[in-house]
Formats: structure tokens, C-alpha cells, sequence
């Protein structure tokens, strides 16, 4: 796997790989990550998936963050 691209974001890393047929968009704020996975074929480019993470995807990412910490949070450590 390796990187190829990366989106601009103020409160998250956005980095795209490629492994085999796979493109991997992979998210990460703090301590959590999330991971999408696109094939080569059906998304024609790394240009097209780019224009698919759009600010809309973006923000429903972010509240599943949001989501996805006070779960986290909840945890009787």
C-alpha cells in the first residue's frame, strides 16, 4: 500500500492510498480513524475520487467522529 494523494482539511488528515485494485481513503482525527475503500475501475482516477470526498461526504465523517468519541468517551476506564 502506498500513498498517492492527500485532501486538505483543518481538523482532520485526509490521505489516499493504493493497493492493488483499491483506492483507500483513510480519515484520521485523534485517536480514531476511518477507512473507505473504492475500486480502481468504477472511480476512473484519483482526480474523480477526489471530487467524490466532497464537503458533504467530509461532514458526515466528521459527525461520525464525533459519534464514534463519545462512545469512546462513555468507556468505564
Amino acid at each position: 500500500m502506498r500513498i498517492i494523494d492527500s485532501i486538505p482539511h483543518h481538523s482532520m488528515t485526509i490521505s489516499i492510498f493504493q493497493m492493488n485494485d483499491k483506492y483507500q481513503v483513510r480519515f484520521e482525527a485523534g485517536p480514531m480513524e476511518q477507512l473507505f475503500k473504492f475500486s480502481v475501475t468504477e472511480v476512473k482516477g484519483v482526480d474523480n475520487l477526489k471530487k467524490l470526498i466532497n464537503e458533504d461526504f467530509i461532514e458526515k465523517t466528521r459527525l461520525r467522529f464525533n459519534d464514534m468519541f463519545m462512545q469512546m468517551k462513555d468507556l468505564p476506564l
